[in-house]
């Protein structure tokens, strides 16, 4: 259930050329008198205005001119350090590596509890006096609070940074889980899920966010590949682990386990995890150098020796303060929440590619939230399972998530050095995709007509890995097309695909034992096969007809253009 997070629309951020200041121009000194300009160049005073530039990572920080008329007693304050307010892109390897992977960790116990609640189903419905389907409907719950809350929270995320957004939603995360263990009712286990999916979900959207701050694109796939099978991978160990747990103890103990694994994650998150958001650190260095200069002049030091527009082997001593172009052109908090609510929609229904996309993900998602009830259903008919058993199935999905993981980190860096253009266009993305993506109708068939008595068991549970693996190739196929080609829109068009992707998958658990019990075993994976078939087409005809579809596009053809 992961998925990349969603961030301001393009109005709210920085897309224009960066001034160093080593080349910027003051319109002070030009429009000076000789006199007075001769007289900056001497001396700076307190009765000289302060001149307010854009700070960028790139930015040359000037130094303190000279001591003039010192405070009594006050020697220079010490010079902040700035190390720790660096460009995420200049961290060393290691350092990027540590926090992808604890970032991975948190997508992987977010994913768990999707999964983990169906198996406590007989327990819950006993206890609760409700019948399967109601107890279901906490899937459901669970994955709308999901696809709702990234659209409100993601300005937040914009303004206070990834880490405090971490903190705040991991630790309320912990809580609802404790919320579920400790319920006694069934309205009560509804609303925690529901909360729960809210807070749990900036550790999927987020972590998408957190790749891109601190890799460049052409890096990205394999911070991307981790995060993608890690979702996956969470997926299908949430019902395995939980299985046992149900099995040999009560199901109140599947939410007690995830509150201790959640809690561990959450205090390595607090302890370990550094803000990746760049406008975010820039403000903060911004604010730090501004508090200093302004210790500088307490003390009696005006002047900061800035390198003369017309002559840069020359200084001039002037006032300077520091801002954050992104901090001016971000829009009120109420006004970017109405953005990120309205402008995924409106991709959606009027660009044809993140509507087919959104159609195709939406599929392999349902499908994948589908086995929480197809997988039960059909081993404890067919080969007389019992609920560990039908767990243990689930291996097949968290075992596949790490083969197509290892299987795309290592295609993308052989095509790196075999075909070295391919990744320049979007469509460059969809190649693998369209192979490996077939996997999904192939093994939706294969589940399907495998589905006998007679057939030894271990065969539709690789049908279930081979599906997975379509799924794992759809995901990031949808991710890395949609972010190539809208860019700075990328935001908005993801957020559309996580809301429809989300929404679906909590519908088809509630209907899943319906289906495949009216159509049969073999007719309902016939007929999911079918439909995954023809959406199978979409990277097709995205790979043959993509550069003119984006140039039709209002969206797409204003990158083409810049």
């Amino acid at each position: 259930m992961a998925d990349p997070e969603i961030e301001l629309p393009p109005s709210l951020e920085d897309n224009s050329p960066k001034k160093d200041v080593t080349s910027l121009r003051y319109e002070s000194e030009q429009d000076s008198s000789p006199d007075e300009t001769e007289s900056r160049s001497t001396g700076t005073t307190i009765q000289d205005p302060i001149q307010w530039e854009y700070l960028t990572f790139e930015s040359t920080l000037p130094r303190p001119s000279r001591l003039l008329e010192p405070a009594q007693d006050k020697g220079p304050p010490e010079e902040p350090d700035l190390k720790q307010y660096e460009s995420p892109f200049n961290w060393s390897p290691g350092r990027k590596r540590f926090i992808t992977w604890l970032s991975c960790i948190a997508t992987t116990v977010t994913a768990y509890a999707a999964g983990s609640y169906t198996s406590g189903d007989a327990q819950m419905e006993q206890y609760f006096g409700v019948s399967r389907v109601a107890i279901t409907v906490g899937v459901t719950t669970f994955t709308t609070g999901f696809a709702i809350a990234p659209m409100v929270l993601a300005p937040f995320s914009e303004i206070n940074g990834r880490r405090p957004m971490f903190v705040i939603t991991g630790i309320m995360y912990v809580l609802l889980q404790l919320c579920c263990a400790l319920t006694r009712s069934y309205g009560g286990m509804l609303v925690a899920r529901f909360f729960k999916g809210v807070f749990s979900s900036t550790f999927s959207t987020m972590v998408g966010g957190v790749v891109s701050d601190i890799y460049h694109a052409e890096d990205r796939n394999t911070a991307m590949a981790l995060f993608s099978g890690a979702a996956l991978f969470g997926t299908g160990l949430g019902p395995l682990v939980s299985g046992f747990i149900a099995t040999y103890t009560t199901w109140r103990w599947i939410f007690y386990l995830q509150v201790i694994t959640c809690g561990v994650v959450q205090i390595m998150v607090i302890l370990f995890f550094k803000e990746t958001r760049g406008s975010v650190l820039l403000s903060r260095k911004a604010k730090k150098l501004n508090q200093y200069y302004d210790a500088l002049e307490d003390a009696g030091y005006f002047g900061l020796d800035v390198p003369c527009s017309s002559d840069p082997s020359k200084t001039v001593s002037m006032r300077i303060r520091w801002k954050v172009k992104s901090d001016e052109e971000r829009a009120s908090l109420v006004k970017s929440i109405g953005i990120s609510l309205y402008r995924p929609f409106y991709l959606l229904f009027t660009e044809p590619v993140v509507f087919f996309f959104s159609l195709w993900i939406s599929f392999a998602w349902a499908v994948l939230y589908m086995t929480f009830s197809a997988v039960p259903l059909v081993f404890e008919t067919s080969h007389n399972f019992t609920l560990d058993q039908s767990g243990a199935v689930f291996s097949a999905i968290s075992i596949a998530a790490i083969l197509s993981t290892i299987v795309a980190i290592l295609v993308d860096r052989w095509s790196k050095k075999r075909f070295p253009e391919i990744n320049k266009t979007p469509e460059g993305r969809l190649y693998i995709a369209c192979v490996q993506s077939a996997l999904l109708p192939i093994g939706l068939f294969w589940f399907g007509w495998t589905s006998f008595k007679s057939v030894p068991w271990i065969v539709p549970a690789l049908a279930i890995g081979c599906a997975t693996m379509g799924i794992f190739s759809v995901y990031l196929a949808v991710f890395n097309y949609l972010a190539d080609t809208y860019h700075r829109y990328a935001s908005s068009a993801l957020a559309a695909q996580s809301f429809c992707r989300n929404m679906l998958g909590g519908v088809f658990p509630l209907v899943t034992p319906q289906m495949f019990r009216a159509m049969s075993f073999q007719g309902a994976g016939s007929f999911l096969g079918g439909l995954g078939t023809l959406l199978t087409l979409v990277p097709f005809v995205l790979l043959v007809y993509g550069p003119k579809i984006r140039a039709r596009s209002k969206f797409a053809s204003e990158i083409m253009e810049n």
